[in-house]
């Protein structure tokens, strides 16, 4: 088949159901070749066979995204298989634990960072040298408007998805002009399993009720088909490589991508900005 990422082999996490399988479907669809990580065997394998009735290669692996051997089992079966990894989608999250900074269980706050942090940062530090050394390739963190909220109650997932959207930023200058660029996305609203949980859970209903039932009328409501297709499409185009010039950036599916890229300020180093709308500090030289 003929797409816009033929040749190219995409992992992603989280990926057996929701916003990973509709992301999986949509580079598969486009000629990828997809792995699909996740800790449930059944999804993954089912995700798999979609992806693989499209035309293309599939890998279902399961695995603990915050261990080092898994992720370095996973990326080492990935590459095995499929060829080396070009287009890397972090998408695996939680939302709790629910509560305030007094009540929540710092270990249980500890793993949700687990998975939004460090998860994302073992992956890209396991196939960037690759994407850097080859000149080619694309990361995708799957953040949310979260990481922008001041959102009491909320510590695990405002503060993990911050912390998300920071390291984007970072990597994305890292690799400034390596032919790799990192992005972090919304990735929109949609009736998932991580919306279920939130919903359901005793200390979201206790200490979030207004957000509880603001996100029950959007999975009443929402076009979550939609939701998953403009999301995937979004990642589409940022894995094919027409959008490089924005590494760094936050995204979400309604922003006008083409009028960004034409608004795009180059980065200066005695006047920087940030991709992504963060400054940066510049040190002074010797002869400042």
């Amino acid at each position: 088949m003929a797409g816009r990422l033929t040749g190219e082999t995409a992992l992603i996490t989280g990926g057996g159901r929701g916003f990973g399988r509709a992301i999986a479907l949509g580079l598969a669809a486009e000629g990828a070749n997809v792995a699909v990580c996740a800790r449930t065997k059944k999804q993954v394998k089912a995700v798999a066979k979609e992806v693989q009735a499209l035309g293309v290669r599939a890998l279902p692996i399961e695995g603990d995204v915050t261990k080092r051997k898994d992720v370095e089992h996973i990326v080492e079966a990935t590459e095995t298989t499929l060829g080396p990894v070009s287009i890397m989608i972090n998408n695996a999250g939680v939302p709790g634990p629910f509560g305030p900074i007094s009540e929540v269980d710092p270990d249980v706050w500890w793993d949700a960072q687990k998975i939004h942090v460090l998860a994302p940062f073992r992956f890209m530090h396991a196939v960037l040298p690759g994407m850097q050394e080859r000149g080619h390739g694309a990361i995708i963190n799957v953040a949310s408007r979260g990481g922008l909220m001041l959102q009491p109650g909320l510590p695990g997932y405002c503060v993990g998805k911050a912390s998300e959207i920071r390291l984007s930023e970072l990597a994305g200058r890292e690799v400034d002009g390596t032919g790799v660029a990192v992005f972090s996305i919304q990735p929109g609203d949609a009736h998932t399993g991580m919306s279920d949980a939130t919903v359901n859970d005793p200390d979201a209903q206790k200490h979030l009720p207004g957000m509880v039932e603001v996100v029950k009328h959007w999975m009443e409501n929402a076009d979550s088909q939609a939701a998953f297709d403009r999301c995937a499409e979004m990642c589409v185009d940022l894995a094919s490589g027409k959008y490089h010039a924005l590494s760094g950036k936050y995204l979400e599916p309604s922003y006008d991508l083409d009028r960004m890229l034409a608004e795009l300020q180059p980065w200066d180093e005695r006047n920087p900005v940030m991709l992504g709308g963060a400054q940066s500090v510049v040190l002074p030289g010797k002869d400042s």
